[in-house]
C-alpha cells in the first residue's frame, strides 16, 4: 500500500482578479499587494508542514505565490519547484482581458451559460478536464516509482512526520476514513505534494476527483460549495492510497475544499 498527501492551494490576488477581468492564460498579471499578503500568510499557516515534492503553474501569480510560501517554511527553503504548464489556468480565448460580465453576456448570447461555455479559442471543460487528469497520473506514477525503490516504511520513519505535520493544521483524523488513520497500522505517506494553480483549474480538479475517482468528501460539504471557485490562496487537501503493486485508480479521501482560515488577519488593498 502506498499513500501520500496532495496540497492544492489556488494563486493569491491579482489586481486583474478583483476587477473581475479574464486572465486565462494570455494575461500574466502578477501578484497585488494584497495577494502577497496572502501568499505571505499561506505560508506561515503551513510553516511546519513538510512537502516532498513542489509543482506550480508556469504563470507569474502563482510563481510568486508559491514563493511567498515557501519563503516562510521551516523544512522546503531548498526544495525545487516544478514549473508545469499542465497546472495553467483554463485558456479563455477571445474572452481574456475582458470583464467576467462581457464573458456571460457572450454565453447568454449563444444560449449558454457559464461555466460550461467556451469563448472563441478558449479550452473547453473536458479539455480543462484532461489537462488536469494528465498531470494527476503523471504525478501517482512519479509517487510509486519512488516509493517502490524505498524501504517499507515503519510508523517511526520520516513518514510518519509528513503525516503529524499535516494533522496539526488539518483534520485528517476527523474527515478521513479509519483505513487512513495511523491506529490503522497504514503505512505513513510516502510524500506530500504541494501543488499551486488557478481557480477554474482547480475547480476542475475537484471535478475529477468527485466524478472519475468517486472521491469521499466531508459529509458537512454541500455541492454548491464543491463547485465553487476558490479564494485566492484557499486550500484544499486530499489523500490518495494505492493498493500494492499501485494498479488501478487510487482511493482518495478530501480532507478539506477551498480552506481560508490564514486569511482571517490578511487586509485588502483599497
Amino acid at each position: 500500500m502506498t499513500r501520500f498527501a496532495l496540497t492544492v492551494i489556488r494563486h493569491g490576488e491579482t489586481r486583474l482578479n478583483k476587477e473581475k477581468i479574464i486572465q486565462g492564460q494570455g494575461i500574466d498579471e502578477p501578484l497585488s499587494e494584497t495577494g502577497f499578503k496572502q501568499a505571505a500568510a499561506a505560508g506561515i499557516f503551513l510553516k511546519d508542514v513538510k512537502f516532498t515534492h513542489v509543482f506550480s503553474s508556469d504563470l507569474k501569480r502563482t510563481k510568486q505565490t508559491v514563493h511567498g510560501i515557501l519563503e516562510k517554511n521551516k523544512f522546503c527553503k531548498d526544495v525545487t519547484v516544478e514549473y508545469d504548464s499542465r497546472l495553467r489556468e483554463r485558456k479563455y480565448g477571445a474572452a481574456e482581458g475582458r470583464p467576467l460580465s462581457e464573458l456571460r453576456a457572450m454565453a447568454k448570447a449563444v444560449g449558454e451559460e457559464c461555466p460550461a461555455f467556451t469563448p472563441p479559442g478558449g479550452e473547453t471543460l473536458d479539455q480543462l478536464k484532461m489537462r488536469g487528469k494528465d498531470f494527476f497520473e503523471f504525478l501517482c506514477q512519479l509517487i510509486l516509482k519512488e516509493a517502490s525503490q524505498n524501504e517499507q516504511f515503519s510508523q517511526d520513519s520520516p513518514s510518519s512526520c509528513l503525516e503529524s505535520s499535516l494533522a496539526e493544521i488539518f483534520p485528517l483524523g476527523k474527515n478521513c476514513a479509519s483505513t487512513f488513520n495511523s491506529d490503522s497500522g497504514a503505512p505513513g505517506l510516502a510524500a506530500s505534494v504541494l501543488v499551486v494553480s488557478h481557480g477554474a483549474y482547480m475547480r476542475s480538479l475537484l471535478d475529477y476527483f468527485l466524478t472519475d475517482l468517486k472521491c469521499s468528501f466531508p459529509a458537512t460539504l454541500s455541492r454548491s460549495e464543491l463547485t465553487s471557485v476558490s479564494p485566492n490562496t484557499g486550500m484544499t487537501v486530499f489523500i490518495l492510497n494505492f493498493e500494492k503493486g499501485g494498479k488501478g485508480k487510487p482511493t482518495a479521501q478530501c480532507v478539506c475544499v477551498n480552506l481560508q482560515g490564514h486569511l482571517a488577519g490578511v487586509s485588502k488593498t483599497p
